[in-house]
């Protein structure tokens, strides 16, 4: 099979369907994808272009999951879009971006970030503009040019604890470092304390969770996927637009010449056996198959209420799983510009809750048109990771304070407007989950799991989770229709550089 247009990495894997495991069906089945989030929209596509015929059902008012978007009235008047806040679309990202090729071939609604500055409290700073893209030569450059990495301190790095993040095998990683914390690997491997919240806790607070309460196993398939197991590179698009616009309406445009129906405001309450068909969904109507596509406590609640579903140690698995902390996304209509020189979009580091800070203005449209029109700027924090039952009033006050210590302008400006979303609804990859969380498969070969929650064995984590998990799932039930299945591609699974597994195997004596 050609490669697809975003593969550039001669390394990359091609993951090829399972053959049909049962004779072409005589007539189209019908599918009921509950959840129209990616791994939602990805399993409708993925069973539609085969002749499926789909309804996605989504609770919310539009689809999208965590990436939806709506508009909303500031106080001067003017129509904003709003959503829950930045996502990066890394060049990694094979399978989201061919999800989003379907109706964007060209990815015209993505704009190119060439760098994201990371900067500590104290002041060390680090981009990654100007790097190799191939491994390993990528990963010397940025420990040779970084003031995070002096030399000093790199003398007393535990070498073969770091080699642990050089010997990626998926699934095998998960074997060796599932059961460790991401802290607890970090302060085994004693890399300097800044280049360990710079190089690390920065992309490990990006799965939603402080490092105690993630899998190390987690952070090195993280570290795999973008950096030493990659040549495409850490640079990354955003949409132009917002999220409906840019990528969800062309998206339901190209299903619904699929047939497909997207039903939004149409949550699902429970699942049941059906008369005529194998699923009744109540006041939806009965299904050949049903895909979960719901996030975590959507399936939680869904499967407790469905009782007929599964057998009981798989419904233990749905009671079990657990949301990540809370995070929270403040953006703010300001009455006058950062200065010219802020980044679009700077990761922080060292602070108590700030995690990052954009400018919007500087790469979607809609906000630059009302930056252009007002002189002001939209600027989004995030804090990820905040304590269980926080105060939302206290939690913005601390953020805003925080931003204003990495910017100061902000001090003098006037808030037009301001919205905050404070959410509890990602996974948590807690130490020792993994070996408890079921793929796409359950009990019933026509009932199958999709999300950024689900166990894939392929190096993928975040919005690619998703995505490659919407696959996976078409493809088990198409295998059961005797129907072809989706290639999917990924990263390499085995880490690239040969001897460096070799020395990390002879390090822990295996």
């Amino acid at each position: 099979m050609s490669r697809p247009a975003d593969v550039h990495d001669p390394s990359a894997e091609e993951v090829p369907p399972a053959p049909p495991v049962a004779p072409r069906t005589a007539r189209a089945p019908e599918a009921a994808v509950v959840g129209g989030g990616i791994a939602g929209l990805a399993a409708a596509c993925g069973l539609a272009e085969r002749g499926v015929r789909v309804t996605v059902f989504e609770r919310e008012e539009s689809p999208g999951g965590r990436l939806r978007g709506w508009d909303t009235t500031l106080a001067d008047g003017s129509r904003a879009a709003m959503d829950r806040g930045f996502h990066a679309f890394f060049r990694q990202y094979y399978n989201l971006r061919g999800l989003l090729r379907r109706a964007d071939p060209a990815l015209d609604a993505l704009v190119p970030l060439a760098d994201y500055p990371l900067v500590h409290r104290d002041g060390p700073r680090d981009r990654f503009s100007g790097l190799p893209a191939t491994p390993p030569w990528n990963a010397l450059a940025l420990a040779a040019t970084s003031p995070s990495f002096p030399l000093r301190d790199l003398a007393r790095v535990n070498v073969p604890a770091a080699l642990q993040l050089l010997d990626v095998d998926v699934p095998g990683v998960y074997e060796r470092l599932d059961h460790v914390s991401a802290r607890d690997l970090l302060a085994a491997v004693r890399f300097p304390p800044t280049a360990r919240h710079l190089a690390f806790e920065v992309f490990t607070r990006s799965f939603f969770a402080p490092v105690d309460r993630l899998s190390a196993a987690e952070l090195a398939v993280m570290f795999h996927l973008y950096f030493l197991g990659s040549s495409e590179g850490l640079v990354f698009d955003v949409p132009r637009a917002p999220f409906p616009e840019a990528l969800w309406q062309p998206l339901v445009r190209y299903l619904a010449g699929l047939d497909v129906k997207v039903r939004t405001g149409a949550p699902v309450e429970r699942v049941e056996p059906g008369s005529g068909r194998r699923f009744s969904l109540p006041g939806h109507g009965e299904f050949d198959a049903v895909v979960l596509a719901a996030d975590v406590p959507g399936l939680r609640t869904l499967v407790a209420a469905s009782p007929g579903l599964g057998d009981a140690a798989w419904r233990a698995w749905a009671a079990r799983l657990e949301s990540a902390p809370p995070f929270l996304v403040s953006r703010y209509w300001l009455d006058r510009p950062v200065r010219p020189h802020r980044p679009a979009f700077l990761g922080t580091a060292g602070y108590p809750t700030l995690d990052n800070v954009s400018v919007l203005e500087r790469y979607r449209d809609r906000e630059r048109e009302w930056a252009d029109r007002t002189g002001g700027s939209v600027v989004e924090l995030h804090a990820y990771a905040l304590p269980e039952g926080c105060d939302p009033d206290r939690e913005r006050d601390r953020l805003w304070a925080q931003a204003v210590s990495v910017y100061p302008e902000l001090a003098a400006a006037a808030v037009v407007d301001a919205r905050h979303e404070l959410r509890t609804d990602c996974p948590l990859f807690a130490p020792g989950s993994h070996r408890d969380r079921p793929g796409t498969a359950t009990p019933d070969p026509f009932l199958v799991v999709a999300g950024d929650h689900v166990r894939t064995d392929l190096p993928v984590a975040l919005m690619e989770r998703a995505a490659a998990s919407g696959l996976l799932a078409a493809n088990a039930l198409l295998s059961r229709w005797g129907l072809p299945g989706h290639t999917l591609w990924t990263v390499p699974r085995r880490g690239r550089l040969a001897p460096a597994r070799a020395l990390a195997r002879l390090s822990r004596g295996g």
